[in-house]
């Protein structure tokens, strides 16, 4: 079975996880994933007003960041947060953007 590639975890760049949470689409999608659940692409996209198409571009724009991990599961294909890999490499990150995001 075809896998997707993704960067090692070594390879994740600051700059380049800043840059796709950066926008508000993109960030919600993590917010969606930040519980640690695996959503296939088509629930994950289901409450946005977003193109089929658009939705596809942020999908590989987070995964080739390093920022999610997509696995195809048959036709689907499921997202999930690298959410170890993300402390590892930045800890504390992912808990300030999404305490950013989502202010209690």
């Amino acid at each position: 079975m075809r896998q997707l590639p993704h960067p090692d975890a070594k390879d994740i760049q600051l700059t380049e996880v800043l840059r796709v949470l950066g926008d508000p689409v993109r960030l919600e999608l993590v917010v969606k994933l930040a519980d640690g659940s695996e959503l296939s692409c088509s629930s994950a996209g289901d409450d946005l007003d977003i193109h089929k198409s658009t939705l596809s571009h942020h999908y590989r724009a987070l995964r080739e960041a390093g920022v999610t991990r997509t696995r195809l599961n048959g036709r689907e294909r499921m997202l999930s947060l690298r959410r170890d890999d993300l402390d590892a490499r930045f800890p504390g990150l992912i808990d300030s953007i999404l305490t950013a995001a989502h202010p209690t």
